[in-house]
Parts: structure tokens; C-alpha cells; sequence
């Protein structure tokens, strides 16, 4: 029976992929899974998917009782004469189920679905750290790390040597040199970190719909390259003509009024790349998304910024240009002029509307850097 509920399980589950995969530029898209996510898990409407139940019928019967009754009795929940509004429906309608899904299977999928190559961690980029594995058995030990299965054969072993088991009552019964417990031993194991550092305009150009799209981008990104690495930090810089580093909640739901200077911005998370994530140490990611409008005489000392002090130290650079009825447009244009379309570290990419988040994700992941 076990065998045969882990089966239909499985099928389930395989069926539930399909429906994500099939989906999923609609979820990418979307920014109504956001609500829904846990600290390992999100929540992922599928609408159209049919589930076991039990069906009921009136085994050929009327009413809801037996026998004859009294006059005035009530009966519940059967036919009914008059002028009401009618009967209850009895077809089901239309439901929308929400399945549990891990962000590392979410990962996976979106990796196939996208063909994002794997990420290869740069250089010196991972630190060594103990680790406990349980590599062989021993006679002593905590109970809690018993191993019942070696136990058991033991326990076998030695009532067939003495000649205690039974065939016809297969009875096993270890005894305490029978126990076998689990044994571990500490290796080090490399551990690859990665930093991703978000930067966003928040001057009065950017409007709520520009940063829902770039709240939605960067949870997708979070979730790929988390399965990437063992240990990411998140680190979120807004400016307008000035920066600064805030949480996340912050990132999300501020909105200036001043100008624009992207070069503050470049300079605040250079400083806390090199005082906090020292690029021995850390695969440096830094997304960058802005509507493309910057004071004129700034780029020039945004350019250099980011050549000198960024580039250098980033697995990748992502630009994100998010289409703004206000923004003037232009600062992709230099970055294109400045290093070219092809840069092996920058990556630039148009967002014109929440539909162009789904390429935008592969243009941005799709070199496994």
C-alpha cells in the first residue's frame, strides 16, 4: 500500500511540475507569488488541476430519511416548494489549488525552462568550513544515531548462529551487543559565498509599477542563485542624488524627489564591497536598475567608477533599464558606448513592462558566470 501511495505521490508531483512549467512565464511575469513565499517554500497558484475526490450519490432514494413521517416534520436539507431564490447548485465550481513548492525546485525549474547554464564559482571564491559526515558504524554511541538496520542483522546473525531463530516464528530480538550506532568524522568541505548587491533610482521618475517590476526580477534572481551557492547575503543601495545602503523593505517602498546621480550609488556599494566582501572570499554580483535618466555631467564619473572599482571585483554586472514615462532613457546608451555589448563582466538589458522580465532573467543569468 506504501509503495503504491509513494507511487501516485510521485505522479502527483510530476504533474504538478508540468503545470509550473507550463506557467511559469506567467509567474516570472507576475508579482502575485511574492506574498506567498516562506523561508524555503512558496505557494503557487494551478488553476485547471484536478484532484482525487469522492463523488456521492443518492443510492436511488428520496428524501434524507426512512419510514413514514409526522406531519410538519422537517427534513432538512431536501426539496423545498416556494417562491425562495432555488436550490443550492450541485456542480462543482471553479477552484484554483495552491501547491507547496521549494525554492530549489523552482531553481531547477527555471534553470531548465531558461537554460541557464550552471554557475561556475570565479577563483579563490570559497572558504573552508568543518563538516560532520556519517561515514561508518561502531558498537557504542547516543541512541539517538542508532543504526536500526544493522542492528537488526546483528541481531539475526547471531540467533541463526546459535540456533534461537525460527522459521516458523521469525521473531528478532537484539540485545545490546547487537546495537550499531552511526559514527561520523569532521571533513572540510569547500563553502561558496556570493554577495548580490541591488542598486536602484528611486527619484521621482520611478514610479510603483517600475520598482514591482524590479521586485519580482530580483526575486527570481535571488532564487536561481541561491541554488548556486551554499551561503548568499543581500545587500540593497537606493540613491537619487545621493545613496545609501538600506534593508529591503526600504529598497522596495522608498521614493525621492531630488535628481539623479548614478555615481553616488557606484560609489557606496564599492565601499562596502571592499570593507565587508573582500573579493578573495566572495562571488560579487551587482544589479543595477534604473529608469536611464542621470545628471549629464555625472556619467563621466559613474563611468570610471564603475571601471575602476567595480567591474574588476563582479562575477557579473546586470544593468536593468525599466521603461519610465518620466525617465529620460540615456544612461544605457553610454554603458553600450563606454564597453561595448559584448563586456565579459556587463550584462545590459531594456525592461520595457512586467512581460519582458522573463528574457530580461535570461539575459542576465544566461552565462554561468
Amino acid at each position: 500500500m506504501s509503495l503504491k501511495i509513494d507511487r501516485d505521490r510521485a505522479r502527483f508531483r510530476d504533474i504538478v511540475r508540468g503545470k509550473i512549467r507550463e506557467n511559469l512565464k506567467r509567474y516570472v511575469t507576475h508579482s502575485e507569488m511574492l506574498g506567498r513565499k516562506g523561508r524555503n517554500l512558496v505557494s503557487i497558484p494551478l488553476p485547471q488541476l484536478d484532484l482525487p475526490h469522492f463523488r456521492y450519490g443518492d443510492n436511488g432514494r428520496g428524501g434524507v430519511g426512512q419510514g413514514d413521517g409526522q406531519e410538519g416534520q422537517p427534513i432538512g436539507k431536501g426539496e423545498q416548494d416556494g417562491d425562495g431564490t432555488g436550490q443550492a447548485g450541485s456542480d462543482p465550481g471553479g477552484h484554483i489549488l495552491e501547491v507547496d513548492v521549494t525554492l530549489e525546485e523552482l531553481a531547477r525549474i527555471l534553470g531548465d525552462e531558461l537554460e541557464l547554464p550552471r554557475i561556475e564559482p570565479k577563483g579563490k571564491a570559497s572558504i573552508q568550513q568543518e563538516k560532520s559526515r556519517y561515514t561508518s558504524i561502531r558498537r557504542v554511541g547516543p541512541e539517538s544515531l542508532r543504526h536500526f538496520k544493522r542492528t537488526y542483522v546483528e541481531a539475526l546473525r547471531r540467533q541463526i548462529r546459535d540456533g534461537t531463530y525460527s522459521v516458523d516464528r521469525p521473531g528478532v530480538v537484539p540485545i545490546k551487543d547487537d546495537r550499531r550506532y552511526r559514527s561520523w568524522q569532521s571533513v572540510p568541505e569547500p563553502q561558496a559565498n556570493a554577495v548580490i548587491v541591488y542598486m536602484m533610482d528611486v527619484s521621482g521618475s520611478m514610479t510603483d509599477e517600475q520598482k514591482s517590476i524590479v521586485r519580482t526580477e530580483a526575486f527570481w534572481i535571488d532564487t536561481w542563485l541561491q541554488s548556486q551557492y551554499d551561503g548568499v547575503e543581500r545587500r540593497f543601495v537606493i540613491h537619487d542624488a545621493a545613496a545609501k545602503e538600506v534593508d529591503e523593505q526600504t529598497f522596495y517602498h522608498t521614493r525621492e524627489s531630488g535628481g539623479t546621480r548614478i555615481s553616488s550609488a557606484y560609489r557606496v556599494a564599492a565601499q562596502l564591497l571592499e570593507e565587508k566582501f573582500p573579493v578573495e572570499d566572495w562571488n560579487i554580483y551587482c544589479f543595477q536598475f534604473s529608469d536611464g535618466d542621470n545628471w549629464g555631467e555625472d556619467n563621466r564619473l559613474a563611468l570610471q567608477l564603475l571601471r575602476d572599482r567595480l567591474l574588476p571585483v563582479c562575477n557579473l554586472f546586470c544593468y536593468g533599464q525599466v521603461e519610465s514615462p518620466y525617465g529620460s532613457g540615456e544612461y544605457i546608451r553610454s554603458l553600450e558606448a563606454a564597453f561595448g555589448a559584448q563586456h565579459p563582466t556587463m550584462v545590459l538589458s531594456e525592461i520595457e513592462d512586467k512581460d519582458a522580465i522573463y528574457d530580461s532573467i535570461r539575459t542576465f543569468l544566461g552565462r554561468g558566470k
